[in-house]
């Protein structure tokens, strides 16, 4: 009796071993090419989004529209052509590693790079699916502008997991390497001119009145300069504890993805700070009432340095 059943369990044992290479081919097939086809939805898209942006908004929103959506789009082609060139590295690997195997018995004996490469093309598909969805938020008003920026960090580095995940088994002077490669800086690029696209309509859009100081006393001045020190203080540690829920997020991510705790995924953001120029700053504002309790002859020499 010990035999049959034996024989039984090698036989499944088998049969998920073959179904698991069937499964492991088809699926970065399917999912390089899902992802690609995501991206070519994501462009076309973007441009009803700025058709729609055309015929509902104007003057200084429209400007601010056609310039992030445009960047939105740019990145969307440059992150395309990455999937293109990540696909066809993919493909010379396999037929320069297989040897007399097949492509799934390769796929097989490598299933870590392919599983790893299943899910950086899976993250790339949903971080651009994401982009999309905030540009129409923002457009239409129902979004925030640091969504973008967010997405555009997340796109950076989702492709940077697919650009190492492509590369581990490419030999160093493979051409389509550096077609990747130069692929991925372009992507980089690309991103960060949505994140400062993004600053700048910011700017335009949201509206900072200046304050106004006249007839306040300076009793009031100091009470609402130690509110605006408690409300500080507040942001401060609401922004402490964000950033620590971030990084239990960031670090369960890295678990689930099986990226060890002790390695963690290089994110460098420092990049896609924004290269607006930076502006002159104003003047500072002297109220009436603070005017009043400083000497004249201190006075004239604080406004002559302002003028100066």
């Amino acid at each position: 009796l010990g035999k049959p059943i034996k024989g039984i369990n090698i036989d499944l044992q088998h049969k998920d071993a073959d179904i698991q290479k069937a499964e492991l081919a088809d699926l970065v097939d399917t999912e390089m090419a899902a992802t690609s086809t995501a991206i070519e939805e994501a462009v076309l898209k973007m441009d009803e989004i700025l058709s729609q942006a055309r015929r509902d908004t104007s003057g200084v929103k429209l400007e601010v529209n056609q310039s992030i959506i445009g960047s939105c789009s740019d990145l969307m082609k440059a992150i395309h052509m990455l999937v293109t060139a990540a696909t066809d590295l993919q493909k010379d690997i396999v037929e320069s590693g297989r040897g007399a195997g097949s492509v799934k018995d390769f796929y097989a004996k490598n299933s870590c790079w392919t599983e790893g490469l299943i899910s950086a093309s899976k993250t790339v598909g949903w971080t651009a699916t994401q982009m999309v969805e905030s540009a129409d938020k923002v457009v239409t008003d129902r979004g925030k502008y640091e969504e973008l920026i967010v997405c555009s960090h997340e796109i950076a580095a989702s492709t940077a997991q697919l650009v190492a995940a492509s590369k581990v088994k490419a030999d160093r002077s493979n051409k389509k390497l550096h077609t990747l490669q130069h692929a991925s800086r372009h992507v980089n690029d690309m991103a960060a001119v949505v994140v400062t696209s993004t600053k700048a309509g910011q700017m335009q859009i949201e509206d900072k009145n200046p304050m106004d100081f006249s007839g306040i006393s300076l009793i009031k001045l100091k009470t609402e300069e130690m509110e605006s020190q408690v409300r500080v203080l507040e942001l401060e540690s609401k922004l402490s504890s964000e950033r620590q829920r971030l990084g239990e997020l960031r670090k369960k991510h890295y678990e689930l993805s099986g990226v060890p705790l002790d390695q963690p995924v290089e994110r460098n953001y420092d990049r896609f700070a924004s290269v607006l120029p930076a502006a002159m700053p104003e003047p500072p504002f002297i109220p009436n009432i603070l005017k009043k309790l400083i000497p004249c002859e201190k006075m004239q020499k604080i406004d002559w340095k302002l003028k100066k």
